[in-house]
């Protein structure tokens, strides 16, 4: 799935969820919460030895046995998780900031990127924090919980950037998508975010009822962070009414 808000991906219909109309002359603020979290995890992969680019981590042997110690260090151990101690109960917050992989990195960031800042503005920058945060941190302890006997290191910020498109979901249902599906040439089409989002949760689903061989991509956590996203914006949302425009009276210009 590729696209950005605005011009190159995600557009809404023009109203907010309350039904009031944007001035067209004015332009909306940065999503800077949304901006400070990719550029957190970009920073943190590069520095990290993941990326492999610093020297100071060596090559070869060595730099695999820096990257597992690291993981290993400040990502998610099940097995650890539930063994006492305060250290591995922080695992869940400091490991949806690191990244496996350059796939895993730009993945997950690409989706924050499309799909964050019109989430981001909507709920404000608190709200959207706290979603952020506490979805990926439940998210990863409930797939900690269900694999509570795993060896399997796990990281990544999937189960955060999950929650927000259920929060997405539910907040902008209607806006339009640009997708590009690999079984259709590649071609870019668009299509409403319910289709998109409701799409990406039947795969995550699929591909968790297939894992039967391990834990593996932690699929559990995107399901669970996806439902919890769509959860905290329907509790913190639902009571939003639509503001329709009044009908003009007698002599005056409908509205």
């Amino acid at each position: 799935m590729d696209g950005t808000e605005g011009d190159t991906g995600v557009t809404d219909s023009g109203r907010g969820r309350c039904g009031q109309r944007r001035d067209a002359t004015s332009r909306p603020r940065p999503p800077l919460l949304t901006y400070g979290l990719i550029g957190c995890c970009a920073l943190l992969f590069l520095v990290g030895p993941a990326s492999g680019l610093l020297p100071v981590h060596g090559t070869g042997e060595e730099l695999h046995r820096a990257q597992n110690a690291y993981f290993e260090r400040w990502g998610v151990l099940p097995r650890r998780l539930w063994g006492g101690g305060w250290r591995p109960l922080l695992s869940p917050l400091t490991a949806m900031f690191l990244h496996g992989t350059w796939a895993h990195l730009l993945g997950n960031l690409l989706f924050l990127f499309v799909f964050g800042g019109m989430v981001e503005r909507r709920m404000g920058g608190p709200r959207f924090l706290l979603c952020y945060l506490g979805t990926g941190v439940l998210a990863m302890l409930g797939y900690a919980a269900a694999y509570a006997d795993s060896d399997e290191t796990v990281v990544g910020a999937s189960g955060a950037i999950s929650g927000v498109l259920g929060a997405f979901l539910y907040l902008f249902p209607r806006a339009r998508v640009t997708s590009v599906f690999p079984f259709l040439f590649f071609l870019p089409l668009r299509f409403p975010a319910w289709v998109v989002l409701l799409f990406w949760l039947a795969i995550q689903w699929g591909a968790l009822r297939g894992a039967a061989d391990g834990p593996g991509v932690a699929y559990l956590a995107h399901v669970l962070g996806f439902l919890l996203g769509f959860l905290g914006a329907w509790l913190g949302f639902r009571t939003d009414t639509v503001v329709r425009p009044a009908p003009a009276t007698k002599g005056e210009p409908a509205p």
